[in-house]
């Protein structure tokens, strides 16, 4: 299996590092990642400046390259400009967790997503900030899980969320962090702030922020098509 990861932490994050190193077991392995953070820049892509793509020393014996650009815009990068042979997409480890309406903002989720579009497979690993050493703990365990159950025959992407201490794995479905969004005023300058609530979710079955409330590895199957095809067959039916 011939494996490209990404993230949008950038090519310093641990994260990175540990998920290329754990996918090193699975097949061949490239990196291509954000030589800058590109938290929350979600699908952005920049088709008006040009991109320095460079080579990077990662340290683990395997090619890898810096983009000064988004995670969307590495996965173009690896296809169309290093002319990347790639089956599947990993992306993160993120440093922090994506759940609910964070898949709309994640640069994470749109790495894989960016793939779907050509026709790759791919996984977005994400977790409590720091808690990188856990995901990896579990690492085999959730890629047994897919092998186990096909879920690539099912679907082309999932956003993988693991907890601090997994007690299990669920399929779940995109819920609701019920985040307390402010924006704080400090010096004329306008910072967002905030919290999740996520144990507001947990009534929402199969929701992936209420599995992650309850400790358990939450594994969603992602969409690209945006179209609502419940009121579509309404609509073409009136």
């Amino acid at each position: 299996m011939k494996i490209l990861v990404t993230n949008d932490d950038s090519i310093y994050s641990k994260g990175i590092y540990k998920l290329a190193e754990a996918a090193k077991s699975l097949g061949d392995v490239t990196v291509v990642a954000p030589k800058e953070e590109q938290s929350a820049k979600s699908h952005a892509i920049d088709i008006k400046n040009g991109l320095n793509l460079e080579k990077f020393d990662l340290g683990l014996g395997l090619d890898a390259y810096t983009l000064s650009s988004t995670p969307a815009d590495c996965i173009r990068a690896a296809y169309f400009a290093l002319k990347l042979d790639f089956d599947i997409v990993f992306s993160g480890i993120n440093n922090g967790l994506n759940l609910g309406e964070d898949i709309f903002y994640s640069g994470t989720i749109a790495a894989i997503s960016e793939g779907a579009t050509l026709g790759k497979r791919g996984i977005a690993f994400s977790t409590y900030e720091s808690n990188f050493d856990v995901v990896i703990k579990h690492f085999d365990e959730i890629m047994a899980y897919f092998k186990d159950n096909n879920l690539f025959e099912y679907n082309l992407i999932y956003n993988v969320n693991v907890p601090k201490d997994p007690r299990g794995i669920k399929i779940t479905k995109q819920g609701s962090t019920h985040f307390d969004t402010r924006f704080d005023n400090i010096d004329g300058m306008y910072f967002q702030r905030g919290r999740p609530r996520f144990e507001r979710d947990v009534e929402n079955e199969n929701s992936d922020v209420g599995a992650i409330h309850e400790n358990y590895i939450s594994i969603t199957p992602l969409n690209i098509d945006r179209t609502n095809y419940e009121v579509l067959n309404l609509l073409k039916n009136k």
